[in-house]
């Protein structure tokens, strides 16, 4: 589920999914979570890689096992979630680098916000699919989208639920490097190998003078996306966007009440 490798003081952290395109289950949020804790309170670690096996990067949210949980009543989450895997993004205080090989859709987009250097295999494609699926942003991508994009692209990106291409993302500011796939790998821990043989103290007081002053911003923006997102989930878009999953056809929201 997760594949965890340790070299020259780089830790890759790779998303092992493949059949579910390295959709997020509980599971997985509470290894990412317990994994990028660990790497934190590592000091043989310098930098975390994190990718995905196989032709994803990750395709968000399982949205099976979100339909379980907006179905049934027994239904048990992990310890941490969706919310623990970002409160972890957030603290995390090395750098941490992104090599999206395939596509990446929610949280395989939004994680992009907490990345320090993201690469990006120029055949991959990425979405924030969250208004065809009756919910909210999520992850304080209302917040760092726009921030790192601008307000138009990141109104398109969040309001469209359209595809964006790698070359859109490159030069939008969301990813920094564009790479032939096969080379994505090689490059990504180049430069995290060149960054690891750096003082760690150094590398933390960097991100930190970076990322303290959006703290606040973030933690604000999350709160009120969790609002809204709660107030969604198992609303009439959600469950309709949900049971078109399940039965393979395209959601139809025409047919919903006023304002849904």
């Amino acid at each position: 589920m997760l594949a965890i490798r340790d070299v020259d003081r780089v830790r890759t952290l790779t998303l092992a999914r493949p059949d579910a395109l390295n959709a997020f289950n509980e599971a997985l949020y509470d290894a990412v979570t317990i994994a990028l804790r660990d790497a934190a309170a590592d000091p043989s670690v310098a930098v975390v890689v994190l990718t995905g096996a196989g032709r994803a990067f990750s395709a968000g949210t399982d949205l099976l096992e979100m339909g379980q949980r907006v179905t049934d009543p027994d239904f048990v989450p992990g310890e941490h979630g969706f919310l623990g895997l970002i409160d972890a993004l957030a603290a995390f205080d090395k750098p941490l680098l992104l090599a999206i090989n395939g596509l990446g859709l929610g949280i395989g987009m939004t994680i992009i916000g907490y990345a320090d250097l993201v690469f990006m295999a120029d055949d991959a494609r990425l979405k924030c699919p969250f208004t065809s699926l009756g919910v909210a942003p999520e992850a304080a991508s209302s917040y760092l989208i726009p921030r790192l994009v601008g307000r138009q692209n990141a109104a398109w990106a969040l309001l469209s639920s359209e595809w964006i291409s790698a070359r859109e993302a490159h030069e939008m500011g969301l990813v920094w490097r564009l790479c032939a796939p096969g080379d994505l790998q090689e490059t990504a821990h180049s430069h995290a190998a060149r960054l690891a043989r750096l003082p760690i103290s150094s590398l933390r007081a960097v991100k930190r003078t970076m990322t303290e002053p959006l703290a606040q911003q973030i933690a604000e923006a999350r709160e009120r996306e969790n609002q809204c997102f709660a107030d969604l989930m198992g609303g009439p878009a959600n469950s309709e966007a949900l049971a078109a999953f399940a039965e393979g056809r395209r959601p139809d929201f025409t047919t919903l009440p006023d304002g849904a």
